[in-house]
Formats: C-alpha cells, structure tokens, sequence
C-alpha cells in the first residue's frame, strides 16, 4: 500500500483508510464462484452520508434501532409471501391440469430454463461467472441512476469480483441484483421496442406483414427470457448461499424476504403471460384459499398458544 499523502490532511488519511477496507474486502473474494461486490464513495470529500463498502459494518453497529425495524417490517411480510406462494403453486397446479404444457409460449419459456441448466452443467463455472458479475455491478449502477445518484467512471469487473463506486446507497440499490434480472429486462426491452417500431412501420405503410413477422419469433424470445431468467436466478441463489454484506446492509431476514417476494412476483407474471389462456379467475381463487388457510393456520398457532400459556401459568401457580 502507498504511503499516505499527509499533504491532504485527514481526506489523505481517509481515502487511504477506504482503500485498506477495500483491499481487505476483496480478500474475501471466492475465486470459484463469484465474488462479495463492493459500492463505495468516490466524491473527493466524503461525508457521514455518502456511504461506501465500510457502511456495512457501521450499520451493523449504529444502526441498530433502524435494522429492528427492518426485521420487523421482514414479519409482516412472512404471510404476504405465505399468500403469493401458495397462490403461484395452486395456479400452476391448476395450469399444468389444464394442458399448460402443451402451449407453445410457456414451452419455449421452459426450454430456456432448461438449455441454461444444460450451458450450466457443461460450461465451467468462471465463463459464466464473468457475465453475471458484469450484470451484477451494471444492476447496482442502474437503480443509482434511479434513485438520482453518481456513478463513477471506474467501473470494475474480472474473475475475482468486481465493484462500483457510487456517492448513493440504499436497500434497493444494495439489493437490486438479486430481484432485478437485467439480462431478461434489456431482452423484453429490446423485444418490445421491434414490436412498437413493427406497429408503427405498418400502420404507416396500411399492412401488418412486419408486425407478423416478429411476432412469429415470439418462441425465440421467450426462450431467451427463459435462458437470462434462469440465469439471474440460479445465480441469486448462489450468491445468497454466500455471506454477502449486500444483505447485512438492510437486515438479511428483510432482505431475504424482499428478493424472494419480488423474484415470486416475476414468475408469477411469467405464468400468467405465458398460460395461453386467462389465469386471472384461477389466481383470484388461489389467493382466496391461501388467505383462508393463512387464517386457520393463524387461529391454531393463537389456540395453542393460549392453552400452553393457560398451562405455563398452572404450572407457576402450583
């Protein structure tokens, strides 16, 4: 490590110390799958507020009160999740009685999943490492931009991780990899921008030959999402399996329930889009027995709850 620039009085020394974290940081890097990622301040002046890669151990320790929070917000999400689970199984289970897998749509969708299983067994792991580190870091410095903050030009990606340095964070830039799959985006992005400039070309020219001509490559592009989609999430499940300050940031329970939630809500649309015929009533109907049941399970726990408190008390009064 440099000396430090004791011509710059304490920003030399902080600066230095932000770089120490770093180094230190990127110890940690697991050089067989992918890496811990890094978000740091690049302002030349840092304050309280611009945070970095050593804001996750601060928060672990002046956070507290913020963290309980969170992990209380994190129980109030449990039934939700519990709901919009049991809601998604009961639909599919309901659309694969129906023939779901005999619609060209979801099959294309399916097969993705599948050829991204079959890329995932054959290939070694550090060739797809390097795309999902690149989309990881790109992710964090979109929801940067969303959220109105600075992206610096030092953009770092390789085998052993990669980080971006930001003068903004907050859960959902801290978290944004793991529930938004970029790769899928930016193709149902591109898909959408040829069937807008289709419709408009034919509704200039009094045709709809382009428009069909796109669309009968539907199958290609749900099989892409499928492949990127598998892809996002594979690879999500593996980073959490890691210890990743990403989710010390907000509190791991709260954001494990955040990505779970969110990553549910995108299949579930999947599966709606994809049915090749209306879901919405089996949905509706799915969510209706998963609240019935949330409700009953609840009234026992509550049952059993005050009867082994009605016991504890005999107990004490004996």
């Amino acid at each position: 490590m440099p000396a430090p620039d004791r011509s710059k009085g304490s920003g030399g020394k902080a600066r230095q110390s932000r770089s120490r974290r770093l180094r230190a940081t990127a110890e940690t890097f697991d050089p067989e799958l992918f890496a811990t990622e890094q978000t740091s301040s690049f302002a030349p002046r840092p304050t309280p507020r611009q945070v970095g890669s050593e804001t996750y151990a601060e928060t672990a320790q002046s956070g507290v009160s913020k963290q309980a929070l969170k992990f209380v917000l994190g129980i109030f999400l449990m039934p939700i999740a519990f709901i919009l689970t049991g809601a998604f199984l009961g639909t599919l289970k309901k659309s694969l009685h129906d023939g779901l897998l005999g619609q060209q749509s979801f099959g294309s969708l399916v097969a993705g999943m599948l050829l991204f299983v079959l890329l995932f067994v054959l290939l070694p792991r550090r060739i797809l490492m390097i795309p999902y580190v690149f989309g990881h870091e790109v992710t964090h410095a979109v929801w940067v931009k969303i959220f109105g903050g600075n992206v610096a030009n030092r953009f770092h990606v390789s085998l052993e991780g990669g980080h971006v340095l930001t003068d903004r964070v907050n859960t959902w830039i801290v978290l944004s990899p793991y529930f938004f799959p970029i790769y899928a985006i930016l193709v149902a992005t591109l898909y959408g921008a040829l069937l807008i400039s289709a419709w408009l070309f034919d509704l200039m020219n009094g045709s709809a030959v382009l428009w069909h001509a796109i669309t009968s490559f539907q199958w290609l592009f749900l099989l892409v999402i499928g492949l990127t989609l598998a892809f996002h999430l594979t690879f999500t499940f593996l980073l959490l399996t890691k210890s990743q300050p990403d989710l010390h940031y907000g509190g791991t329970f709260f954001s494990l329930m955040v990505i779970y939630l969110i990553n549910l809500l995108i299949l579930t649309g999947l599966l709606l889009l994809t049915s090749g015929h209306p879901l919405w009533t089996p949905y509706g109907d799915s969510l209706e027995r998963s609240i019935e049941v949330l409700v009953i399970l609840c009234g026992q726990i509550w049952m059993f709850s005050a009867e082994g408190v009605d016991a504890f008390r005999k107990v004490l009064g004996n």
